[in-house]
């Protein structure tokens, strides 16, 4: 029988802990399972969809855990890059699953527009294969990465075997504090947004640079559902998305605007 075959990336870079304890982990729990690991060569945080195209890319074999004696590819691109590449190119079929994680750090409401975990499972996505992109969530030190890869273990084989005419394309976010967790909600994306600070320094040469700073601002106190709501009352978020992005509701004005025109 065929194994079952998943891809695994991230935007921390393939030499993260939180790839590392997952991957592992997904090995040692299903003997069943092929696991491919390709990811960036170094961190590659917040750099949204991008893609590589006027530099060549290159990817090279390295040991992710002797004790189970995997190796994954480290690319010197962009989460994005890592997905088509290892598609397209480096592998022989097409994962039944991508995993893009354990992000360290959270991913809700529109933080999903500029994540790089977050594009890596929407590359996923396009290419018509289940994608998801985890992240842990909230103020800590300790990152137990342990527990969220046990979710996902649990998690991914009814996922694999859940019949959808269609892709699903799922945004996970797991607390820190794991001992206070209470559950787990299907959630919908909240209204996260940034106050960003700006602070103006100057460097030993005298020439002004700009450091910036970002006070989170969840605006969603109407929305029960929302991931931010999920995270903030401890539990886990499990958010499905859909990238169709065309407005219709404001195509009937904007035909009428655009005739005008002529």
């Amino acid at each position: 029988m065929e194994k079952k075959h998943i891809l695994v990336t991230n935007d921390d870079g393939i030499n993260a802990e939180g790839i590392k304890i997952l991957s592992s982990l997904l090995v040692e729990n299903n003997p069943d399972l092929r696991l491919s690991v390709i990811a960036p060569d170094r961190e590659r945080s917040a750099i949204g969809h991008a893609i590589t195209m006027h530099k060549p890319l290159r990817a090279e074999i390295i040991s992710i855990d002797e004790n189970t004696n995997l190796s994954g590819w480290a690319v010197n691109g962009t989460p994005s890059d890592c997905v088509k590449l290892a598609v397209e190119a480096i592998l022989d079929n097409k994962p039944r699953l991508v995993i893009s994680g354990i992000n360290r750090g959270s991913n809700l409401g529109t933080d999903v527009l500029y994540s790089g975990t977050v594009s890596a499972a929407v590359e996923g996505y396009i290419m018509g294969i289940p994608s998801l992109a985890v992240s842990l969530t909230g103020n800590g030190e300790k990152k137990d990465y342990e527990y969220a890869s046990n979710f996902i273990n649990r998690l991914f084989p009814l996922l694999m075997d859940c019949d959808t005419r269609q892709p699903m394309l799922i945004n996970i976010n797991i607390p820190v504090n794991t001992g206070a967790i209470r559950g787990t909600r299907v959630t919908s994306l909240g209204s996260r947004r940034y106050r960003n600070t700006f602070e103006k320094r100057v460097d030993p040469r005298g020439m002004h640079y700009y450091w910036m700073a970002g006070e989170v601002i969840d605006d969603d106190p109407e929305e029960t559902d929302s991931d931010t709501r999920a995270i903030r009352e401890d539990y886990i978020s499990v958010t499905p998305i859909r990238f169709k992005l065309t407005d219709r509701e404001a195509m009937p004005n904007l035909e009428n605007i655009v005739k005008q025109v002529g």
